[in-house]
């Protein structure tokens, strides 16, 4: 579909009518601003803009529902959604700014016959790629290189996907648009289905509690890692819900970006492999009415926690996740992150070429993939609250990397060069008056606010981060 003529609150009116929300409640919908941001040939801005409204306006309909009230007027501005869109660059923790979450050896590489992107933020898929290459731990980006000449781009794309390493070949759109996994991939960024019947069923919060939020009362369980499942978990929580994070003992972090993901949330350590941390797990789940999770497709199934399973033992619960690729298609399997999508499927060369300046690449000025899918994450969940307490049943909300991309793509370029000349945000004090300080476990953070206001409510966070494991495995 050619969505070339959108404007952000048309992709917000087309994919909430396509979500069969109530027509009525776009009117109250405020997007404001016309600052150019974000220096880009795509319209990230719009992107950035339309998503986190969407989010805030499906969360002020759920309020409506709940407390039989009109839709409260929900206003987003421009120029603070794209800054939220790099929020995970821009804060400061004790004075000191966000440290960089790349590996040694990710990056661009050429190979026999092409380019490949590496992404090593994470040790093991370091070593698995270095494994591939018949290197050892601690080679260097140099050793890298030379044996990169050795590979066809494509064949070390395909036994990266073999075994557990993120490598993606560099394509052009022509390239991108005949593979079959391009094909496989919905046309419409959100897949949000019914998958049980049941009664109608709203979250009630205890009397004592101010309800001075849109999701208050909602409990979340939130088992991601990296950028997008964590952004849609840090949504709900600005919106009140109680989210438990669940981390593993075993799986490493990455400290630089769970400072600013981790906002709203409660922190929790359990390790599904042993019988006691997988029976707590369980019994949050059991009386959960969101769980989000962003683990390669099936791995979580492999460990008895398949949607069909858990629906059985919570016949309430929404499952929420998020894939690279969707659900659909021969890469459906595969691991996959925001700058690997970009690569794999044409937008970092067609950036580069409406650039002009001879480049070979150009990576969009902020990990947009993550953050779109995050807040369309997000809002579908809420959507699924809504349609759970309008006509009842359980619930499953699938997006994906790739379906963003094909959804951002779909509304086209800007022409010439004019994208380019989009303002910036790369230093907190470029971005002072969107910024809070707050008191964490790790000292004094001054991070990103939430860009949508919803009137009469309040958005944000109420608690901050702190080391992983703090928190008890029991809910508010």
């Amino acid at each position: 579909m050619d969505r070339q003529h959108f404007t952000p609150p048309d992709s917000v009116a087309y994919i909430w009518r396509t979500l069969q929300l109530p027509e009525q409640a776009l009117k109250s919908l405020h997007l404001v601003g016309n600052t150019k941001c974000l220096p880009s040939s795509f319209k990230v801005d719009h992107l950035a803009q339309a998503t986190i409204a969407l989010s805030a306006l499906v969360a002020a309909l759920f309020h409506s529902l709940r407390h039989g009230t009109e839709v409260p007027k929900v206003t987003v501005p421009m120029e603070h959604a794209c800054v939220e869109f790099k929020s995970e660059r821009l804060y400061l923790l004790n004075g000191k700014p966000a440290p960089s979450s790349w590996g040694p050896i990710g990056g661009l590489h050429r190979t026999k016959d092409g380019y490949v992107r590496v992404h090593d933020n994470f040790p093991n898929h370091r070593t698995n790629a270095l494994q591939i290459l018949g290197l050892r731990e601690g080679a260097v980006s140099e050793d890298v290189t030379k044996k990169m000449l050795e590979w066809k781009a494509v064949d070390l794309e395909s036994e990266a996907f073999r075994q557990g390493a993120v490598i993606a070949a560099l394509r052009s759109f022509d390239e991108w648009d005949v593979q079959p996994q391009a094909s496989a991939i919905a046309d419409f960024p959100v897949l949000l289905r019914k998958i049980r019947d049941g009664k109608p069923y709203i979250p009630h919060f205890p009397a004592a509690m101010q309800s001075d939020k849109c999701l208050q009362g909602v409990r979340v369980v939130e088992m991601s890692r990296v950028i997008a499942a964590p952004v849609a978990g840090k949504t709900l929580a600005a919106h009140g819900a109680d989210v438990i994070w669940i981390t593993s003992p075993t799986l490493p972090d990455l400290p630089g970006l769970d400072r600013d993901l981790a906002r709203g949330k409660r922190t929790v350590q359990l390790d599904i492999k042993q019988e006691q941390d997988k029976v707590e797990l369980l019994e949050l789940l059991r009386t959960a009415d969101v769980f989000i999770q962003s683990y390669r497709p099936g791995s979580l199934a492999a460990q008895g926690l398949s949607k069909e399973e858990l629906t059985q033992a919570n016949p309430n619960l929404i499952t929420a996740a998020l894939s690279a690729y969707g659900p659909d298609g021969p890469w459906s399997q595969n691991r996959g992150f925001d700058s690997l999508v970009q690569t794999c499927s044409g937008i970092n060369i067609a950036d580069a070429e409406r650039y002009g300046n001879g480049e070979l690449v150009r990576v969009l000025p902020c990990q947009a993939l993550d953050h779109g899918a995050g807040y369309l994450l997000a809002a579908s969940v809420i959507a699924a609250l809504y349609k759970r307490g309008t006509v009842g049943g359980a619930y499953d909300v699938q997006v994906s990397l790739a379906g963003v991309m094909k959804y951002m793509r779909s509304l086209g370029q800007y022409p010439d060069k004019t994208g380019f000349a989009r303002k910036d945000f790369t230093e907190p004090g470029e971005v002072e008056r969107y910024l809070e300080t707050r008191d964490t476990g790790f000292g004094e953070l001054r991070a990103v606010k939430h860009s949508a206001t919803i009137e009469g409510l309040s958005t944000g966070w109420d608690c901050m981060p702190n080391p992983l494991g703090s928190d008890d495995a029991i809910w508010l």
